[in-house]
This record gives structure tokens, sequence and C-alpha cells, in this order.
């Protein structure tokens, strides 16, 4: 039988070797079990009898397992699995067979009220329930329903709910792909912009991201074919793809480049000394061979190894010598089972046994259990015991010496164990793992451009934050609900709340590769490391406070990880000698924990209940556990792991993040087993945390207390204790104090940012100075006495300056600089010096860039550095032009030489040594450091080798400092030696200039410190003897005394661009432009004109919509005209007749005004189709404009517009510049397509061309023998003569958004003014004419027949509102040109009325739910009504009796108060839905009014609300706008729905539609044979004759929002009644009737007593005639009675005497008879009742039938409820169909023609809320089915309080609720549905009450 095992297991081995064997089954000969296959695919054979003998054979169990075997004493209980416990653990809730065997059929445990009970008997917390965790052990306890997704969800097919905009977003976000089916094939891919880059997925960055060495695609793709960029340290190898790896894994045989680019074109031979070299060609460390760990992967490593001690058998079995593997039972059973003897006697101690032995006498000599087997005693033990090698006694086995046994503590009893937990954690029901309390676990993870969370337990997935450029690391605090992350492409550390909101740069200057992030969430305090510029440091949570914690031996930081309770902050480095380090987080105490076996270790984290740390290897692909001080390490998964990233711990579990899967994984953290999946197909999936509070457990002490230790900067703990600590530079001055500032600090630019190097410290460490927006910063310098750093900038050509710690942030010179590369301050007179090797000049201004000036302009070629001298009075420049050199002059350029000449290429940086007077530069071109003196002579070289590109250069003290281009560091050396060479920073890309700044600068006396030197302006200090000497601003001169500038430029050209305006003045021998320093912000400024008199320039500005004015000094800023412009192309300032002049290209207008925008008037207004330049003649009385429309033209009239003539129509295209040759009696224009400059004589005849080509000429001016014009495509301006065209020079150049220009010559006298004499003569404006002046008035007013005078308004003119504002349009004039109405504070003005008594208008806000009155100057506003309005959509004034009316849609009200707002009282509110515009007719009495509630009606009554009267509710839709006219007696009103004008007369009858269709019309009314109306989608005034409906024609055109529109006019408001005379002699309201009137009483009493008896005052107010409800509360009447109050009494004027009109208006029954009267008023009601239902059904049967028309069944508009200027709206239709919709009006774009009308009706209620840009969608269309609508109901019920403007999209649409109805079908109607619903009241909230569809379904 031996042999037969032995050959079996030969077999086994041969075939196992041959590889015929698969991994999956074995099979052995008969007699033989087969053991079940090992993981690594072996087989094992044994004797079949050896099967269920108790014995572990196989070494897996699995011949034991499921054997029944009768081994179990009585007191012991039998397992279904075979294994025996203690009858006592039966049913105690724990599962101790390990099969659940001791838990089944056991009576149900009776569990707490808080407790869940499981299906399988166990009792867990309640809150356990449903959490993701399966705490029963049979998932009972999480069989629960699936959460609802919210509508912002999307539900995959597996249930989980993922964010909506995931879905068919590329990426797969359902565990089961289901978002990315079924989408749209025709997705458009995404294309990058122009300034972005595409990675090879599609994602696109930034531009400026690729190639700079940082991974921002996070595939490489951006760093790939960078062949400029050198990313890689000189110990790296760098991958195609960009990346760096460690140089030692080239040629490893493993992929660590992402394209593989290290495996690439290998040779053999590549292993270095101390590695091994496997078979497969792969490296691995020497120290690895024969370590007993495949790490060749192909077992190499191993092959030829002796022997190690690894015991390759399980624990309860036995080796023989030859190897093999046997139960431990089979030693010394006189059986050779190993085959060799070695398990029997003489090998092994065996110990005689008596065969006669029995279990029945003494227990077989057992001490526990004893059983026969094969007639032989055997003793074994009880759970919890093992046998001893007696083969007789038991021992206590130490449960807890087997890791994980329990999840967390273990005590070891006899025979038995007990787990418990640490604080935070309960004990599961297993008794053996533990729970963390709180709630349910969040993995939080970094997904490069997200961050989002997922439960480990369930599939919830959910989106943190979204669109991030790079996010790598991240963690959170848990307490302040924070999340932190940093960006390597941004180079920033964010944080944001844990909801995802307020998201905040905390780090975002000197990170390079910020790749980990931890959080002390017990001292408040963030720590993290950078690869990049290899330091750990550490800042408070905000940022402050920013200090470098480890510097030194660091190279490529990692992860890290911190135990605050242990005061220990852990980290990788995966440098070339990879390693795990820890120290204490002050720092202090550093240690390397591990630092073989490890590659390149990425995640870390800590088991702060388990005390143990666990980390990544991402070339080792292994995940590894240790101690926290770093024994015990062991491997815990070292398969399955091609690229692990992050890793993180909670419970029993660990979670890893994989590059190369783009997953995240968990497994058992004790075993590596049960490995999962939680998410896959992930887009970069980086750092990953567990967000739960135990995560952070709260059981630490803060070690700084309250008070931060007493610290005032850094408090850091320490093991036990804590140390005060400085930001990076700053030195301690005691134990808990910093300094406040920097003595002494090495200042450097970088490009992007500048940096410092305080010499105040040790570490040395560079710090960057927190500024803002700095592109490429190239020179710097330094003004200690203000603590001020100067910098230039290339990229935004600026000069700046900030303080030394960052604040007070400016720029100081932003204009007129192209390369500014030298900077130099002197700081005794307070100057900046700079030179512009763009401009090839060095200019000088005050340290603050005023009173700025040009020193020297010529023979200057590409001038770099600049020094000063202050001691002497010189300065000196290089020059690295085409012929190098050195210069020297005084600092005033006087003196100006040559100092060197010879032997220079590229001198770059200058420094002077005050001491030795010596002046040092480095020369990249010549690699030297040389010095000499300061007039050249005895030049020397100081340092001539290894300086590859010496840039900038500085000196301090004894040494010299300069930085390196191309070595990428700052050094340092002896400055009289150059010996003594150091290193004091490397690594550093892009190094600019360097400056040392200290607090030690010599101070001079000079002659410039006394009263200025005497200077008007600048004083500049000079070589001796004279010392100093004065300059002007640049373009001024100075005058003959030497010391004072003149006034100002006399001569200049004026520009406009766009931004900015500038000057170039004409005085001095260069060109160099000032901007024209204006105190208020320009956005597109176009057209510019200047009066030289006054010295003011004028300009337009197309965005902003304004004529502005300043000072050509920039003061006096002011807006002369900011309304009824569009887009204002040309303008032209009349300085002699002190007028300006425009043209607008949006309105087609010219027009006119003084100089400070008063007595505007259109000139020309016809005929125009885009009018750009205009040019005036003042002295011939001519003005001149060119028009670039369709057909392009320049044209001439009078300048007041008459005589207008066409001089030029062919051969023109985009005739831009214009301007007037008076001297040469021409006309010049600039034409940008033919592009040409051509002249003509002053009537367009002998027309030549001047210059051509010309590129682009935009503006055109011209002053003395020169032309000068803009040119937009050079964007230069240009110079030529103004008679030849010849000799063309660029004035200025790289100036884009040139527009258009002025010459001013300020000396030339500016002629005679034809109107100076009293005006010409006219009230108004007087305008020149060629042949003299013409009077005229301002827009819409006629010139009185004297033909000098006007009236201040005009007689007859319309008024109409557009939410925000008012206007009006004359109509004694032609030209209906729209003139703002100067009233103050308009928000969403709907309803306008005009009072011609008082000559004030009234109108309604909706806004602000208010009334208001002004006078049409805009003088005398008031509020009449403040309160109780809600929807004010209608409003009238009676004038005569002076009361008005207005509507209310909100409160359905209609009421009625004097003028002034008293006497308030409520006429009609009942019976009403909608009421919308209102009319009176005060001689006739009569009120009447439009309702287009779910019944349209409109309606009259008298002036007091009495003798109701429908007038008409057939064929109406939506009665917006109602007029009435007083001539002919009729109504006229609009139908919004049917889209039609119509009227009627005064009863309802003789109705006739006017105009049909019209596309939306809102208001209208009427004026002698016209009707004029608003249109919402024409955004027009129309009108057409009221009597025919033809002459239709557009009054105005292109207006949004248009509202109410009123005439106002003489004959408009006429007529009379009986309340016109003194009130009708009543108190307060008289109401006139036809050829009656009535007194009422307000329904809130006021102080004054009231009557209603005319003439009648009564002495005090009586309780029963007047209303006691609450003060400021508008009772509720009854809903049967039309008024409040006390009842109305008629007085007419035949019974004003007669007894009845004085009798009390309280009615009292005779007694006895109040019973009958109440039997007889209540069955008439009833009669009346019934009647009216019965008509109203029939009306609304009428309707229906009317409205089954197929043209009226698709829905159309719905009305306005507008409450609010934001872009949502409420919409409501009307009863046909009864639906509610709510749509949006997109502004532009053409309409389709397939569109129907119907389709595209615009929804009133959308418009009329809001006064942005209004939005459109199609309308569902309703199909038309038989006998009704089929539609599904959708509604949308809106109760909005609308802030003026204050509520967003996104907001309104929450306010918005929807109730969507089931689908039916409307076919029969019942009388129920048309009852009009009475709503109580509804709080001022909003638009109308809700209201429910009415339904067949609801009915």
């Amino acid at each position: 039988m031996q042999v037969s095992v032995v050959l079996c297991s030969m077999i086994t081995f041969f075939l196992r070797s041959q590889g015929v064997l698969g991994s999956a089954e074995c099979s052995c000969g008969r007699n033989h079990f087969t053991c079940a296959v090992s993981a690594f695919g072996e087989c094992t054979c044994i004797p079949a009898q050896w099967q269920c003998d108790g014995d572990n054979d196989c070494g897996d169990h699995s011949d034991e397992d499921g054997c029944m075997l009768p081994t179990c004493s009585p007191l012991d209980f039998h397992c279904d699995n075979g294994k025996c416990i203690r009858r006592s653990w039966v049913c105690d809730g724990d599962n101790d067979c390990e099969d659940d065997s001791d838990e089944q059929d056991c009576p149900p445990r009776e569990c707490e009220e808080d407790e869940f009970h499981c299906q399988n008997g166990y009792c867990i917390r309640s809150l356990w329930h449903c959490d993701g965790d399966n705490d029963c052990g049979d998932n009972s306890d999480e069989q629960c329903d699936m959460r609802k997704c919210s509508d912002k969800e999307f539900r995959c097919t597996d249930g989980s709910c993922i964010a909506e905009h995931w879905y068919c977003d590329g990426d797969t976000d359902c565990k089961d792909g289901s978002d990315e089916e079924n989408c749209p094939s025709d997705v458009m891919t995404a294309t990058c912009s122009v300034e972005e880059f595409q990675c090879a997925y599609g994602r696109c960055i930034l531009d400026i991201y690729h190639c700079d060495g940082d991974d921002d695609c996070g595939d490489w793709s951006d760093e790939s074919d960078c062949s400029s960029h050198q990313p890689c340290r000189s110990v790296e190898f760098m991958c195609s793809s960009g990346m760096c790896i460690n140089a030692g894994w080239r040629c490893d045989g493993e992929f660590d480049c992402d394209d593989q680019s290290d495996e690439k074109n290998c040779t053999t031979s590549m292993c270095t000394a101390d590695q091994f070299r496997c078979a497969s060609g792969r490296c691995v460390r020497l120290s690895w061979r024969c370590d007993g760990e495949d790490d060749c992967s192909d077992g190499s490593d191993e092959d030829d190894c002796e022997k190690t001690d690894t015991p390759p058998c399980a624990p309860d079995q036995f080796l023989c010598g030859n190897g093999r593997c046997i139960g431990q039972r089979k030693v010394c059973n006189e059986v050779s089972d190993c085959g060799d003897g070695t398990d029997e006697h003489p090998h092994q101690d065996c110990r005689p046994r008596s065969s006669e032995g029995n279990c029945n006498l003494n227990n077989g000599g057992c001490s526990q259990k004893c059983q026969m087997a094969r007639g032989l005693v055997q003793c074994t033990c009880h759970t919890g015991y093992r046998l001893m090698e007696d083969g007789r006694a038991c021992q206590d086995v130490d449960e807890c010496a087997e890791e994980g046994y329990c999840s967390q503590g273990c005590t070891n009893t006899e025979g038995g164990f007990q787990c418990w937990c640490v604080q935070g954690y309960e004990l599961r029901p297993d008794k053996r793992s533990c729970k963390a309390l709180g709630p349910e676990p969040v993995l939080l993870f970094a997904n490069r451009i997200d961050i989002r969370q997922v439960l480990p337990h369930r599939s919830e997935y959910t989106l943190l934050l979204n669109n991030l450029e790079n996010a790598i690391a991240l963690d959170f605090h848990h307490n302040q609900e924070l999340v932190f992350w940093s960006d390597v492409t941004l180079d920033r550390i964010m944080k944001a709340n844990l909801n995802g909101s307020n998201v905040e740069e905390v780090v975002s200057t000197g990170l390079e590769s910020p790749g980990g992030l931890a959080i002390d969430w017990i001292h408040d305090k963030l720590y993290w490391t950078d690869s990049g510029t290899s330091r750990i440091e550490v800042a408070n949570l905000d940022g402050t406070h920013r200090k470098v914690l480890l510097w030194q031996s660091m190279e490529k930081p990692r992860a890290i990880a911190l135990h605050p309770i242990e005061g220990k902050i852990y980290w990788t480095d995966w440098g070339n000698t990879p390693r795990i380090e820890y120290a204490n987080m002050d720092g202090s105490n550093r240690c390397i924990i591990a630092d073989t076996h490890l590659f390149w270790p990425n995640g870390l984290t800590i088991d702060y209940a388990g005390h143990r740390m666990y980390w990544v290897d991402a070339k080792h692909h292994v995940i590894e556990r240790a101690d926290l001080d770093g024994r015990n390490r062991k491997a815990v998964i070292s398969q399955g792991l091609p690229h692990p990233f992050a890793i993180t711990v909670f419970e029993d579990s660990l979670y890893w993040t994989d590059w190369h899967t783009k997953s995240i994984n968990s497994a058992n953290k004790f075993t590596g087993k049960n490995q999962e999946i939680i998410r896959n197909k992930l887009h970069f999936p980086m750092d990953i945390h567990t967000l739960h509070p135990q995560r952070q457990p709260a059981g630490g002490r803060n070690r700084c207390g309250t008070n931060n230790g007493g610290c005032s900067h850094l408090c850091l703990p320490g093991n036990k204790t804590y140390t005060c600590d400085c930001p990076t530079g700053f030195k301690k001055v005691d134990q808990h104090n910093c300094a406040l500032s920097l003595d002494k600090f090495l200042l450097f630019a970088r490009r992007t940012d500048i940096r410092r190097i305080s010499f105040d410290t040790e570490d040395m460490s560079d710090d960057v100075i927190p500024l803002a927006n700095i592109r490429n910063a190239v020179a710097l310098d330094w003004h200690a006495e203000e603590g001020f750093i100067y910098w230039t900038d290339v990229t935004t050509d600026s000069i700046n300056r900030a303080q030394w710690d960052g604040s007070r942030q400016e720029v100081v010179v932003d204009t007129s600089l192209e390369s500014p590369a030298g900077l130099a301050i002197d700081w005794v007179t307070n100057k900046l010096y700079w030179t512009d090797a763009g401009t090839d000049r060095i200019e000088v201004s005050n340290a603050d860039g005023s009173m700025r000036t040009v020193l020297i302009w010529e023979n200057l070629d590409r001038p770099r550095d600049i020094v000063v001298d202050p001691i002497g009075g010189y300065m000196y420049w290089t020059d690295w032009g085409v012929s190098p050199k050195i210069e020297q002059a005084g600092m005033d350029a006087s003196s100006r030489i040559v100092i060197i000449s010879s032997n220079l290429t590229w001198p770059n940086g200058l420094a002077i040594d005050y001491q030795t007077q010596r002046l040092y530069w480095a020369d990249a071109g010549m690699k030297t450091i040389e010095f000499g003196n300061f007039d050249g002579s005895d030049r020397q070289v100081l340092i001539g080798s290894q300086l590859p590109h010496p840039f900038g250069l500085t000196l301090h003290e004894e040494k010299l400092y300069w930085t390196d281009w191309q070595s990428k560091s700052i050094q340092s050396a002896n400055k009289m030696t150059g010996l003594g060479r150091q290193t004091l920073a490397e690594n550093l890309e892009n190094l600019m200039d360097i400056h040392m700044f200290h607090r030690y600068r010599t101070t001079v006396r000079t002659p410039c410190a006394v009263n200025n030197g005497g200077c008007s302006h600048l004083c500049l200090l000079a070589p001796p003897p004279k010392g100093s000497s004065c300059a002007c601003p640049t373009g001024i001169n100075l005058q003959l005394d030497g010391k004072t500038c003149a006034h100002g430029m006399s001569s200049f050209l004026i520009f406009a661009r766009r931004t900015d305006i500038r000057m170039v003045s004409l005085d001095i021998p260069y060109f160099s432009d000032v901007v024209l320093a204006v105190n208020g912000s320009m956005k597109n400024t176009i057209a510019i004109g200047v009066d030289p008199k006054e010295g003011k320039v004028y300009w337009s500005d197309s965005t902003l919509k304004k004529v502005s004015r300043a000072n050509i000094n920039g003061t006096a800023h002011e807006d002369i005209i900011t309304t009824g412009l569009i887009t204002t192309d040309g303008l032209a300032v009349d300085a002699v007749g002190r007028k300006i002049y425009w043209t607008d290209t949006g309105t087609n207008r010219i027009e006119v005004a003084n100089l400070d925008g008063s007595m505007r008037k259109v000139l020309i207004w016809q005929n125009l189709d885009s009018p750009r330049a205009i040019a005036l003649y003042h002295e011939m009385g001519y003005m001149y404009w060119t028009d670039w429309g369709e057909h392009a033209k320049l044209e001439r009239s009078a300048m007041d517009g008459l005589d207008r003539l066409v001089l030029i129509s062919n051969n023109l295209g985009w005739p831009n510049g214009l301007a007037i040759d008076s001297a040469g009696s021409q006309v010049l224009w600039a034409d940008a397509h033919t592009e040409r400059i051509e002249a003509a004589d002053l009537n367009g005849l002998n027309r030549r061309t001047l210059v051509s080509p010309v590129q682009h000429p935009y503006g055109l001016t011209l002053l003395g023998p020169h032309i000068y014009w803009t040119d937009w495509q050079s964007r230069s301006i240009q110079r030529a003569d103004k008679t030849t065209g010849a000799n063309t020079i660029t004035v200025r150049s790289n100036l884009p958004g040139l527009m258009d220009i002025q010459a001013v010559d300020r000396e030339k006298p500016l002629g005679f003014n034809k109107c100076g004499r009293m005006n010409g003569g006219c009230s108004h404006m007087c305008l020149p004419r060629p042949n003299g002046t013409s009077c005229a008035c301002p827009t819409g007013i006629l010139l009185k027949g004297d033909a000098r005078s006007c009236d201040d308004s005009p007689e007859t003119y319309l008024l109409f509102s557009n939410r925000v504002s008012v206007r009006r349009i004359s109509l004694d004039t032609d030209d209906h040109t729209d003139v703002h109405v100067p009233m103050p504070e308009l928000h969403n003005v709907i309803s306008l009325d005009y009072d011609s008594v008082d000559g004030k208008l009234y109108y309604t806000d909706v806004s602000l739910d208010v009334i208001r009155r002004a006078n049409l100057d805009g003088t005398g506003m008031e509020t009449v009504i403040s309160q109780g309005l809600k929807t004010t959509d209608g409003l009238a004034v009676d004038w005569v009796t002076r009361n008005m009316y207005w509507t209310d849609t909100g409160r359905n009200t209609i009421e009625v108060a004097r003028l002034d707002g008293t006497s308030r009282k409520v006429l009609v509110n009942n019976s009403l839905d909608e009421p919308r515009a209102i009319a009176v007719f005060p001689s006739k009495g009569y009120l009447f009014w439009t309702d287009w509630g779910h019944i349209a009606k409109i309606e009259r009554a008298h002036l007091d609300g009495s003798d109701r009267k429908v007038l008409i509710n057939t064929d109406l839709g939506w009665p917006n706008g109602l007029t009435l006219d007083y001539d002919t007696h009729r109504i006229f009103w609009v139908d919004a729905h049917l889209d039609r004008i119509e009227s009627s007369d005064l009863n309802g009858k003789l109705r006739q539609i006017l105009v049909s269709p019209v596309s939306h019309p809102f208001a209208l009314t009427q004026q002698d044979r016209w009707i004029y109306w608003t249109d919402w989608q024409t955004k027009s005034i129309q009108r057409v004759d009221k009597h025919t409906g033809r002459s239709k024609e557009t009054v105005l055109a292109n207006v949004e929002g248009l509202m109410d529109i009123i005439v106002v006019s003489p004959q408009r408001q006429s007529g009379t009644n009986h309340c016109g005379v003194n009130n009708g002699g009543c108190t307060h309201l008289c109401f006139a009737k036809t050829n009656s009137f009535v007194c009422a009483c307000p329904d809130e009493p006021d102080s004054r007593p009231c009557s209603t008896i005319s003439g009648y005052v009564p002495t005090s107010p009586d309780r029963e005639t007047t209303s006691t409800a609450a003060p400021n509360k508008i009772p509720k009447a009854p809903t049967d009675t039309p008024q409040q109050g006390p009842p109305l009494i008629n007085c007419t004027d035949k019974s004003l005497s007669v007894e009845g009109c004085l009798q009390s208006n309280v009615v009292t029954a005779p007694h006895g008879e109040g019973l009958h009267i109440s039997y007889v008023i209540g069955g008439a009601l009833t009669i009346l009742a019934i009647l009216i239902i019965i008509t109203a059904f029939i009306i609304y049967r009428h309707k229906m039938s009317k409205f089954a028309d197929p043209g009226m069944r698709n829905l159309t508009y719905s009305n306005p409820s507008y409450r609010t200027s934001t872009q949502e709206v409420k919409i409501e239709t009307s009863q046909k169909p009864p639906i509610y919709n709510q749509l949006r009006y997109k502004k532009e774009g053409d309409w389709d023609s397939g569109y129907t009308k119907e389709k595209i009706r615009i929804v009133e209620g959308v418009c009329l809320l809001s006064n942005e840009e209004l939005y459109w969608e199609d309308l569902k269309q309703l199909k038309p089915s038989r006998g009704g609508l089929h539609t599904c109901m959708h509604t949308d019920t809106v109760s909005l309080q609308a802030s003026s403007a204050s509520l967003d999209d996104g907001e309104t649409e929450q306010l918005l609720e929807e109730e969507t109805s089931e689908c039916s079908s409307i076919n029969t109607l019942t009388p129920a549905i048309i009852t009009p619903q009475r709503h109580p009241t509804q709080p001022d909230t909003g638009w109308t009450p809700a209201r429910k569809p009415s339904t067949e379904s609801e009915v």
C-alpha cells in the first residue's frame, strides 16, 4: 500500500509538471481518495481508508469534510459537519459548529424592543436593519425595499440610483452598465476648443497643461510628443508618454510605463550588481533570491535553493522524511503511513500501545474523549483543547494567538475565548467580529475629474463634486463636515462641504505634485506630501501658517497617514530608495520603519482599532501590513493586484483602488480572502477613504488645548506634548512666539510665481509669496522702507507690486508695455525705472506708477536688465540686440555712454556693488559672470565654468547669487574670488530675476528731498555737479524755466480701444500712448469726440448703451445719454455750436443734443440702413455721414437734418472712418472693404484714392498736413500725408481693439458760432445751416408758428411701459421716436393711466405690489397704495370724480380709492376669476373690465359696482387689453387667445372683428381714427384704422417686455358728471351713475366721519354706519353681496330733498314677519341659483361647440400671472381645454416654417414674469379624438412670493408644485366644472390661488 501511495504521488507530480492535469480536476487511481485541488493547482491522493478517520491527511480537511463520525461523547453535541462541541453551546446564539447546525431549530429568542429579530433567531440592533451590512449572518436584516431614485437620478436596471447626467456620458456608472445602453448613436463626441488639448480618450483640458510635466489627462497623453520638455530627474527614466519612473525599472522585465516604453529596445545585460536576473529577463533584488517568495513570477528566483524551514504541511499534519504530509494521528500507529517509516519507531519516540486498552476502562486513560479505532484506544479533546504529546492529556488552545480570530480584542479562557471591541464598536451576534457604531460607511474616492461616494455594501453611487481638473489625493474632516483634495493639474489643495457646496482654495501656491493628503481631526491641521518639491508640509485647515515640516532626505513622498491620537505621521517615499517612515507630527523623532522589499509604495492607511498599518506596492503587486512600529510585517494579498494605488480600512475589510483595472476592490484584512469588486469601469480611481466617524475616532487628547498651546502661530502635537512652530522662513523669538516679519530673504521669480528663501532660518526652504494672476514674471526689485516687492509680467505686460507677504497687491503700470524685462527701484527718491525690450525704451515713474515718462527712446535694441546707483546718480543697463552692450547714463538720461561693447553675447543680469564700486554682469552666451569698474575699466571674469545659462544676478554682503535656466538652480559664490560655490535650490523650472531683500540700504541726501527739487512733477537724480533735474509726464513739455510742466497736451491723437481711451501726444519727438484715467468702467467704447474748448472727451459704449464724457485728465466722469441707444457707432462734437451729434446703427437714427445730453432731438430717421461715421463742418452748416448698409453710401445734410443729399453711392463697401478737411475743402473716408482711403470735394466730386491698399481701416482723422487712421488687422495707428497719401508710417502698433480716433489741436481757434448770440433767438435748440441757423425742438415736440419757440412736451402722445421703463411716443411729429420718461425705481410695471388734471402718471408695479404716481418729469413720485395688493393687472383713473379703480388678479377683486390712495373700498369680489383690464366712462357712470378666467367675459357695472352685467361671454379666449372710444361710444378689446382685436357698443351689441389675426396683442388704446396696441410676439407697437381695420403700421419695433399703452391727449379726458363738482357733496367716495350718483364710505373708517348722504356731515362716526373691520385688514365680504360696508343709497337729482334720501341705512323688519320674509328670500335664492346653473351650462355647451372647431383643438397660449422678474413662469390656460402648462420662450432662432400657428403660441404668463430674455418651447399638441379632447393632464400651479428679481431659474423650479392627473378623455362636462370655485383668500405669497384641474376623473 505504501508503494501505491508514493507511486500515485509521483504520477500526480509528473502529470502536473507535464501540464496534463488541468487546474480544475484531478483523478486518483482505484482505492484512493482525491483531495481538493490546491490554490496552486496541485493534486494529492491518499489511501481510501484514510477518509473519514478524523485525521487531516489532505492538509485542507477535504478528506474529513461531510463525514458522520460517531466520535462525540454523550456530553457533546454532534454538528452536521462532524464536529463535536459542548452541549451547553447549543442554541446560545453563537455559530460554534461553524456550519450553524448548533443554532438550528432553536426556540425563538426573545429580542428586546430596540432589536431586530433575524430569521436565524439572532437579535441585532434595530439600527443595523437595512444598513447594507449582513449583521444577522443569513442576510435577513438586509431584505429591504429599494430606495426610490429622485427626479435628478437615473435608475439602473439593478435598482441602484446614479446622477441623471451620468446617463449616456460614455462612462459606465451602473454596475450592470445599463446607463450606457440604448444611447443615441448620434451623440457628438466632444470637440475641444482652440484653447484646449484633447486627451487620447476624448477629454478636453486647457492647452497650457499640454507638456507641463503633469499627467493631467490621466493616461499621460498630454505629455507624449513633448520633445522640448524634460520633466524627469537625473535618476529617473522618462517614458514616451512623458511619465517619469525610477531609472532602475528600465528593462527589468515589467511594464511600468503606461505605454510599456520602459521595456523597449532592451539588451539582456541590464541588471545591476545588486540585482538577480530572472529567467524571463526581469531584474529583482538580489536579496530576494531564495527568500521563499516567487518574486520573478516564474519561480526562477527560488530554483536551486537549499530547503528552507518553511513548513509545507498543515499545522495538524506530520511531515515525513520524504516530504510527504500525513495526518497527525497516523504517527505511531504501528503502520508506516509515510512509506519511509519516519512516522514510526525508531524514528519517532513511540510509546507502546496497550492493544487491550478499552474506552470503557478508566476512559481508556484519556483525559477528555476516548474512541476505539481498529481496536485501539484513540484519545481526543473537546473543542478549545488540543491533545498533548502523551496522546492522552489535553491542553487549552490559545485562540487569541491565531490572528483574526477576533476582530479587535481577544481574551483567552480555559477551553474557550472571549472577543471584545474598542470604544465606538460593538460585538456582532457572531461574538467575534466588531461593528462600528454610527452611520453607514461611505467610500469617498477621487476620480480625477470628480469626487464620488459609493456605499460598499450596496450599489448606491453618488457624485459629490464634479468638473474637477485632476483630483488625486483626498481626505475628510468628519466633525466639520469638510472634504479636502489635491489637484495636480491646478497644483492646488481645495476643500468643500461634504454636501459638495462651498468649494474653496486652501493652498494655491508652491505646489508641484501634491500626491498625498491627510487631516489631523484632533488639532485641525492639514498635512500633505509633494513629490515635486520633495517635502512634507503642514498648515491650518484654511491654509494659513503653512510650514515645510520635513525636507531632508526626501525623494518622492507619496502617501501620508496620520495618527493624531499617538501624535504620529506616516508616509511612503518611492524615490530611488523606497521606504516607509514615521515621525512625530511636529517633525521630530523621524524613523524608517520599512525599506526592504519595497518598490513603489503607493497607498497607506492606519487601522486605529487594530493598531496596524497597511500599504500597497504598485510594482511589487502586494498589499502588506505591519504593526505601527514596522514589526510583524506580512503580505495580506500578493496576487491579482495589477497596479494598486490607494487603500483604506474599515472594520474587517480593506478597500483599495487599482489604476489598471480602474476599479475599487475589497478583501478581508486578516486573510486577504473574500475579494470582491465594489465598483469597476471607473474613470481614473485615485485616493480612497472610508467616510465614517470611527475612521476619525474621538478618543484622542488635544495636546494644544483650547488656546492653541499658547503658540502665536502653529501648535504641532508630538508624542506626549506639543511644539510651537513658525510658518516657513520665520524664526522663533521665544518658546511660544514667532517673528512677525522677515529681516532678510532671497527673492526670485519663477514665471508663474515669486518665491523667497528666508535667511532667518536654517531650512532654506523656498516659500511662494501668495500673489494672484502671475503669468510670466521676469524682473524684480524691492523697497524695504515701504515693504514692497515689485515685478514685471511679460504676458500681461504690466508692472506690479505687493507687500513682501503678498498683501496689498496692485498693478502699478499696465499700459503701453510690450516686454518689460528690467526693473530697478530708486529707493532714495521713490522712483521706478524699467526697460522695455518691445518698445525699446527706458521709462521712469513714481513708485506708484504715477507721472510716468519716457527717458530714453533712441538707439536701444532689446534692453534687458537695469540697475540704478542713487549714490552716484547713474543708471546702467544691458542691451542684447544686434550689437550687445552695457551702457551708463545719468538717472535723468543725461551723459549717456557705452561702457562695455566687446566680448558680449547675451548680457543678462546686472548687479552693483556699492562698497567696491563695481558692476557685475552675467552673460548667458559667453557662459560667464564678469565684473568691472563703473566706467567699464578693469574688466575681469569672475566665474567662467559650469555656467550653462545664467540669467538673474544679485549681490549681498560678500556673496554673489544667480539663477541658471539650464541647471534649474540658484547658486552663490564669493563676490571677490568666485570660489565657495553653493547650490541654494535646485529642480526649479523657469528661473528668472533674483534679489536679496534686506533692511539696510544706504541713505543718501539729495536735492529732490527739499520741495521736490523745485519741480512741478518729476524730480530725477543726476550725476554731480547737477545732482537732479526736472521732468514731465509723457507727452507734456517742460517749460523754459526747466522746473514746471505745461498744463497738458496741446496737440494730440485720442483713440478708443474698447475697454479704454488713450492719447498720443504730438508735442514731443516720440509717440507714446497714455491711458485716459477715467474713474468708471468701459466695456466696448467705439466712437469718440473731443471738445477742445472745455477740454472734455466724449465717447459711446455699445455694451453699456451710453454716451459719457470726462475731462482729458480723467476727472469729472459722467454719463450724458443713458436711454434709447443701441449701437452708437459714430459721434461728433460741435465744439463751436456746443452740440453733440451721433449715429445709431441699432435704431437707425441720427440724433443731436446739448453737450450735457439735454434737449435731445432725432434729426434723421428715414432711409438709414447702418449709419456709422459722422463728421461736422460747423462753418458751412453741414453734417456728413457714412452708411454701410446694403447699399453703402456717403451722405450730407444741413446740421438740422434738412437738405439731405447722397454724395457718393458707388464703389463703397464698408465706409468706416470719415473726416472733413476744411482747409483743403475736401471730405476723406476710409473703406475697409475696398481697402482704400479716398477723398472728394465737399460736394462728392473729384473723387480720388489717397492710400491703397490699407488692411482694415476703421477710424480716420486729420491734423495739420497729416491723416491718421486706426487699422483693425494690423492693430496699429498709421499716418500719411493728407494731400498725397505718401510717407506712411506706423505711429503705434500692437494695440488690439482699436476703434475710433480723433486728432485735436487745442491751440487752434474754434471759429465763429452762428448760434452764439442769444441762442440764435431760439427757445430750445439752435442748429446751424449752410445759410444761417434754424430753431428746433426736442424729439416729438412741434415748433410753434413763430419758428422759434417750443412747448415743454407734445400735445398728444402715447405712453407705454416695458417692465423697467415708461416711454413716450409723440403723435404730433412723424418720427415716432420713443423717449424715456424719467420714472425712478421701476421694477415690473404692468398697467398705466394718466390724470390730465394734475398731469400725473399712475402705474402698478407687481414686483413691489404697489400703485404709484409721479409727474412726467420723474418728480413727485409717491406710493398711493402699498398694502393688500397681489397682482394689479389693470388700472383706470376717473379724472372727473378723482377716483382710481384697479383689478387684482391675485385676490380676484376690483377696488376703488381716491387718487391719493385714501377711502379704499372693494367694489366687486365675487364671480371674478382672472380680472385683467379695466376702463371707466365717467360721463356715463360706467365701469368696464375683462376677465380671462375659466369663463372669459367682459363685464360692465356702474362706478359703484352695482347693476353688474356680463356684456360678452361667447367666442372669447383671453380678453387682455380694453379701451373705450369716448367719441363713438364703443368698447375695443384684444383677444390674445383668438388673436384678434374686436369692438362692440357699450351694451356688448353690434360686435365686430376689427383685425384678425394679430400675433399676440396685450394692451390697446385709441386716439382719433387709430387703434394702437402692444404685441408680445413681434415686440412692437402697431396701429390700424379703427373704422376699417386697415392701414396697419408699425409705430415702434424691437422693444422687449411691452406691457400697457395709453394715449395722453386734451380730447381724451373730457366730459363731466354729478361727482365732478365738490365730490358731489360726499364726505369720502362719490360714484356717478347715468343720471344720478351715490355716496359711499371706505371699507376701513378713517379719522373723518363718513356719511352716505350728500351734503350731510355727521358729527361723530355712527357705529352702525361704518365697517368695524380690524385696522390694516381688508375684510372679506360674503360672496352673495357685491359690496362691503354700508349699503349705497341712490340719490337722484329729483329725490335729493325727499325724505328717503335722509333715512338711516339700517333696515329692520317688523316684528313677527322675520320668518315669513326669510322663507320667501330663501326660496327665491334657490330658484335663482338653479336658473343660473342651467344658463351657465347652456352657455358652456354653446362655447364647447364653438371650440369643437378643429382649428381650436390645439392648446395655445396661457395667460399672464406675472409676479416676478425671473425667467420662470406660472401659466394657466383657460377651461378650453382645461390644461395648465408651463412653457419657456427662446429668444433667438429662425422660425421653422413647419411650425403651425397653434404650435408656436407664445405664453403670456412667461413673458409677464420676466424682464430677462424670454424663452420658448414647443407646446405639446393635443391630438383631437372623437367627442372631445384626449389629453394627458399636466398642471403647474404656483404660489410664489416673487421678490424683485430674487429667484433664479433653479429656485423657481423648486417652488413650482407639479400635479399630474390621470390621462383621461374629456367628452361630456357636467355643470360642476363650470361653477367657479371660490377659495379663501390665500396668504400674500404669490399669484393666483392654486387650482386643481377639473378633469373628468375628478368630476
